[in-house]
């Protein structure tokens, strides 16, 4: 058997590829950076053709890395990062950028979709929430704003459909179940496109790639593009499956009772199920892991992205002077932030300053300094700016926890799992062991493992569970949770007395 898979993630701002090896070993990895247009307040898009050169670049330089040879690659999988829309004509070429998760133009369409239809029976067939993140809002806005564009396009596909189908353009595009799962078009029980939702759309189903499972392996790979791959010409591909239900396999969170968190630019929580489970109040999604595996959970769009923001635009002294020291800024002002009591001196941060998903699911809402006062300082606002994803964190793990049952142990994956102190203050508001597995970037390892499924070298995922040894574990302090619950209570407290005047205030911001 040949001893390596090629695990390739589509991410919102890079694709990184891992070289994996039959122990789980990450032999080699590289990402591939390409930019977010930003065009007005409410866009988010990338070019389809700029990440296709970035994932073949990234595939071949982490082979190149690696030092492989073409004939050691058992096959190449891919995760990529979900709800991205592209309208193709019918030579398969872009009419538009890739509309990515963040992109919040179809807001406004949360509203129409709950007048025009049934918008909860929607999301209880489909599980993916009523939200601008969902494709199937972003097609009713196309149709709406863009109609002669909407009657052109031959087919509408997401990020890794697009890539793929120019690799394998003999087999169309194809697009896997879990991908498919948080379009808002697929019915989970029923794993075909759902009527009522391709109604609302405006869509009939031949203008959606073919439905295929995650485990589906392509055959046929172009020669040109074997060749930009780095690759023997009959490589294996594995069409793969959404880089959040990847990251619990990657991470051995593989049962109900095992929550996945994973912070990196956003954040989500996450736990595998064996029936689809949806939220009576809609706060979770449901998505597809394989025939008989699903995820459920809730994503944040304000994580890691928030740090950046303290690091460019509330420390900037404190970042500069951290790199002419050769430091890195993110542990210069957590070391600040650490010299704050726990609980930010009673500065609560309402973390939504991108809007916000679950448990929300509401774009229109800004980040709040809840009791700040002449006492507070820099290192109680990044304190509390830290705390504040906890406790966003722990919103959507008590929403999971509906579906899945309350967590025996949280694994933790992403750029936060780097920083020891932020690892405590998540276990601490949580209330849970963290654990910490060696390699942090699940999504690509269990796309790998996905592979090995896919290829037959094993029948589950249990034998991943090896791949993802805990390299530390945070206990909570029972003193610092106490301060946390009561903080939290308060948090809860906020969103809805200010959901009108979140209402108001992006009102008067997008004039």
């Amino acid at each position: 058997m040949k001893p390596y898979i090629v695990a390739a993630d589509i991410g919102t701002t890079s694709t990184k590829a891992v070289v994996v090896d039959a122990d789980g070993g990450v032999r080699a990895s590289l990402s591939v950076e390409y930019p977010l247009y930003t065009p007005a307040a409410d866009r988010a898009e990338q070019d389809p053709d700029e990440i296709e050169r970035a994932v073949a670049e990234a595939v071949r330089s982490c082979v190149a890395k690696a030092g492989i040879g073409p004939d050691d690659v058992r096959c190449v999988v891919f995760s990529s990062a979900m709800h991205s829309l592209i309208a193709l004509d019918r030579d398969g070429a872009p009419l538009t950028r890739s509309i990515t998760w963040a992109d919040n133009r179809a807001a406004s369409y949360v509203d129409v979709l709950r007048q025009q239809t049934d918008a909860h029976a929607i999301y209880a067939a489909t599980g993916t929430p009523i939200h601008p993140m969902s494709p199937l809002l972003k097609l009713m806005w196309l149709r709406e704003h863009e109609p002669e564009l909407f009657g052109r396009a031959h087919r509408f596909v997401g990020i890794k459909e697009y890539v793929l189908g120019r690799w394998f353009p003999d087999a169309g595009h194809l697009v896997d179940h879990s991908i498919a799962s948080a379009t808002g078009l697929f019915s989970l029980r029923d794993r075909d496109w759902h009527g009522p939702a391709l109604a609302a759309a405006g869509v009939d189903a031949d203008r959606l790639p073919a439905l295929v499972p995650t485990t589906h392996v392509l055959e046929g790979l172009l020669r040109a593009a074997a060749e930009r791959l780095g690759l023997a010409p009959g490589t294996p591909v594995v069409v793969g499956a959404s880089d959040g239900v990847l990251a619990n396999v990657g991470a051995g969170a593989q049962a109900p009772d095992e929550f996945a968190v994973t912070i990196g630019t956003s954040g989500a929580v996450r736990a595998v199920v064996k029936e689809p489970r949806t939220d009576e109040r809609g706060r979770t999604f449901c998505y597809a892991l394989t025939d008989d595996r699903w995820v459920v959970g809730g994503a944040i769009n304000n994580g890691g992205v928030l740090f950046r923001w303290v690091r460019d635009h509330l420390a900037t002294k404190e970042a500069e002077e951290a790199r002419a020291a050769g430091i890195d800024p993110y542990e210069r002002l957590t070391e600040l932030a650490q010299t704050a009591p726990a609980g930010s001196g009673g500065l609560v941060v309402l973390p939504l300053f991108a809007g916000e998903r679950a448990p929300y699911w509401n774009a229109d809402v800004r980040g709040v300094f809840f009791g700040l006062s002449l006492a507070h300082g820099k290192p109680h606002m990044i304190r509390a700016v830290l705390e504040g994803v906890g406790y966003a964190v722990r919103s959507v793990a008590e929403a999971v926890e509906a579906a899945a049952g309350k967590p025996s142990r949280i694994v933790a994956s992403g750029g936060f799992a780097r920083s020891p102190f932020w690892r405590q203050t998540i276990a601490d508001i949580l209330g849970a062991p963290l654990t910490v597995p060696d390699a942090i970037e699940s999504s690509a390892l269990g796309a790998a493992a996905l592979g090995r499924v896919a290829l037959g070298d094993w029948r589950d995922f249990e034998p991943a569970r090896a791949w993802s040894a805990a390299s530390h574990t945070h206990e909570p302090n029972p003193q610092t949770r106490a301060a946390y619950d009561e903080l939290f209570a308060i948090y809860g407290e906020l969103y809805p007395r200010l959901e009108g005047p979140f209402r108001h205030i992006v009102e008067f911001q997008k004039k």
